[in-house]
């Protein structure tokens, strides 16, 4: 059984369409990764996912039944940014409560240490820090044993050492069969730590794959160089520059050059046609957040 299944759900607000005919399953193990620009419908689809709104038409369905009731039996643990704390409480107290609460709770002290915030159980919750809220929020929605995880931006706030031991724990929580959905803009986050990604594009699914598949759709490559020669002869060079085949951007930074091409081997043999001497030269694909812009500019284009 899929954790997550979406049967062609459309949600409207007045005339925008948020979420346009989304169709897609999630399951368990996995650790997702939900991408899209601002407008995108990213948090729309959770809200859906979470019960907060329903459907205009189409299904949700979390492992087998209707969101709200799969969290009233505990399934599902959320990790939202709107939404704020109780601030006259110490975060112990609080943990506490979100375990009390829990249909399959988890022993606080536990959930504090898997945190990372049992050295300041005994704070006042409006003492904290942005990265110690979010540290609190994650605590929340991992205070009993669900079967599900929703992340809305998780590492928002968090240093280096808090976000890399943040997304250890959760992938101890995948590794323990549990599914696992955030969405971030933090692509380079996507890139090292899903096994799946999807990218959302005016509430449609446009792209689902993992990283590699997705980086490979773009088509592009990245080549770069120096060229000693933009130094006596720029403009005109540039010019020269901007005329090769299959070219898809183009920066130029001192004598340094960065482009995007669809068939770096053509661009490159072209290159050395202009009679040129670049030196350093490297080829290589894309990384994530270059083929999400690639992907969604292209989408873009076509939409115009």
């Amino acid at each position: 059984m899929s954790a997550v299944s979406f049967d062609r759900v459309t949600k409207k607000y007045g005339d925008v369409v948020a979420v346009d005919g989304l169709s897609l399953d999630l399951y368990p193990g996995e650790t997702v990764a939900l991408l899209g620009p601002n407008g995108a419908g990213k948090s729309s689809t959770l809200d859906l996912l979470l019960g907060l709104r329903r459907p205009d038409s189409g299904t949700v369905r979390v492992f087998g039944t209707g969101p709200r009731e799969a969290i009233t039996a505990g399934r599902v643990g959320a990790m939202l940014q709107s939404g704020g704390l109780m601030d006259e409480v110490t975060v112990g107290e609080l943990v506490r409560l979100a375990c009390d609460l829990h249909p399959r709770p988890y022993r606080v002290q536990d959930v504090l240490a898997a945190a990372g915030i049992d050295q300041i159980a005994d704070r006042r919750v409006n003492k904290l820090s942005g990265g110690q809220e979010q540290r609190v929020r994650f605590a929340l929605a991992t205070a009993g044993a669900n079967d599900l995880i929703v992340l809305d931006e998780p590492t928002t706030g968090m240093d280096v050492t808090a976000r890399q031991a943040f997304w250890a724990t959760m992938r101890e929580q995948a590794d323990r069969g549990r599914a696992v959905l955030f969405a971030t803009h933090y692509l380079e986050e996507a890139d090292a730590i899903a096994d799946r990604v999807l990218v959302l594009h005016r509430g449609r699914l446009l792209a689902d794959g993992t990283a590699a598949e997705i980086k490979a759709r773009a088509g592009a490559r990245k080549v770069s160089f120096d060229l000693d020669e933009l130094r006596e002869n720029g403009a005109a060079l540039e010019q020269r520059l901007r005329g090769l085949p299959f070219l898809s951007t183009l920066d130029i930074s001192g004598h340094t050059v960065r482009l995007q091409s669809t068939d770096a081997d053509a661009t490159v043999y072209a290159l050395y046609g202009l009679g040129v001497h670049p030196r350093n030269l490297e080829v290589a694909g894309l990384g994530l957040e270059q083929a999400f812009v690639a992907i969604t500019a292209a989408e873009e284009a076509r939409s115009a």
